[in-house]
């Protein structure tokens, strides 16, 4: 794929009812690391997929999108064969898979991890936590080593590109906690064509990621959001509920044959969509 694909890349996930922007498309094709493909009949675009690039150890898979009239026509194996052979240096290979996807995917060699639940409020109006305990502070561009370095621990390997890019990209939607002069957690954001989505969210305690995902719903009042929560965080999907948030589908994580890179789940609360992990 090239810059000049996104056009067409983005008319294939809006009739999906996905929530990319072209910024989403312009980070997955820009960096030379990751691997974009397309598939093309009589020079139309009708499938694509890519692959982040995670410092060279995961591979993550997102974008596997085919036009509605080629489907059952094996675009989607055409595609996702060629993006594996392509990422085989990366030790790891991951997604995360809708349950029609799953099928596809076991096919591939892939396992289930865990389940994540995605939840939308239309119009966020509830808070809450009126008096922070600890008050979180902006994340500045300064700030980017530790929370990269955090990430890390949390996800498993480094995701610098993907970090910068939400932080650069989005001012004033990212926050993070110290305690002891140390990063507890922090919350990321960005701005979606359908939604505002906050994530990805990491964090040592369930409340300090309440507290900083109460930070971040701030500045969204009376907007759409959406989340995607890992499904063991019973006690932050209660919450959420509270808040006026609804269940709309679900996720599967996936790993490839081995999973070599599993991070740390339990501080793990939101991811940042399934295309990024």
């Amino acid at each position: 794929m090239k810059l000049s694909d996104i056009n067409d890349a983005m008319k294939l996930s809006t009739s999906e009812g996905w929530n990319q922007t072209e910024n989403d498309w312009r980070l997955l094709i820009e960096n030379a690391e990751n691997v974009c493909l397309l598939a093309e009949i009589d020079r139309k675009v009708i499938g694509t997929t890519t692959a982040i690039n995670y410092s060279s150890k995961v591979a993550w898979v997102g974008m596997v999108l085919v036009n509605e009239a080629y489907r059952g026509l094996g675009v989607a194996k055409l595609l996702l064969t060629a993006v594996l052979k392509k990422v085989k240096f990366c030790r790891s290979v991951k997604l995360d898979a809708t349950p029609v996807g799953k099928q596809v995917y076991q096919k591939f060699g892939f396992k289930d991890e865990y389940s994540i639940a995605r939840m939308v409020n239309t119009s966020m109006t509830t808070m809450l936590i009126d008096d922070y305990e600890v008050v979180p502070d902006a994340i500045q561009l300064k700030h980017i080593p530790e929370i990269v370095s955090f990430d890390k621990f949390i996800f498993g390997t480094s995701r610098q590109q993907l970090i910068e890019f939400l932080i650069k990209q989005n001012p004033g939607k990212g926050w993070f906690l110290r305690r002891n002069n140390l990063v507890a957690g922090f919350v990321l954001g960005r701005d979606g064509s359908k939604y505002h989505q906050i994530g990805p969210v990491a964090a040592v305690t369930t409340n300090d990621a309440k507290i900083l995902i109460t930070k971040a719903l701030e500045s969204l009042r009376n907007q759409p959001v959406v989340v995607d929560v890992l499904c063991d965080k019973e006690d932050m999907i209660n919450w959420l509920h509270s808040i006026g948030f609804i269940k709309q589908r679900h996720f599967i994580r996936m790993y490839k044959d081995e999973n070599y890179c599993p991070g740390t789940i339990d501080k793990q609360y939101m991811i940042c969509g399934p295309e990024f992990g």
